[in-house]
């Protein structure tokens, strides 16, 4: 492991931009549309896809005038099904950051 792999968890670890990759782990969505599933402000959405696009943790298309967005379904959907697998097998609420 480098310090990428630092760097990447850093970039899904906040908030925001974790609340988007949840939003779009079902469907491609676009801004307006994860605006209201999250009750986020589209300025800090626009923010943080932008963060996600350029990690490739997300990609977009053209749809007419809208752009779509979508979770980067090789490796990040992968990644977030591991997670979940862990969390599921071995989170006991035991840890200092589960009870918070």
């Amino acid at each position: 492991m480098n310090a990428n792999s630092y760097h990447f968890f850093k970039v899904i670890s906040n908030n925001t931009r974790w609340v988007i990759i949840s939003a779009l782990y079902s469907k491609s969505l676009c801004v307006n549309d994860i605006s209201s599933i999250t009750k986020i402000e589209q300025s800090k959405i626009s923010h943080s896809l932008k963060v996600l696009s350029d990690c490739n943790i997300v990609f977009k298309r053209r749809d007419g005038k809208q752009i779509i967005y979508s979770l980067n379904t090789k490796t990040i959907k992968p990644i977030l099904r591991i997670l979940e697998t862990h969390q599921d097998n071995f989170c006991r609420g035991n840890c200092k950051l589960c009870k918070k």
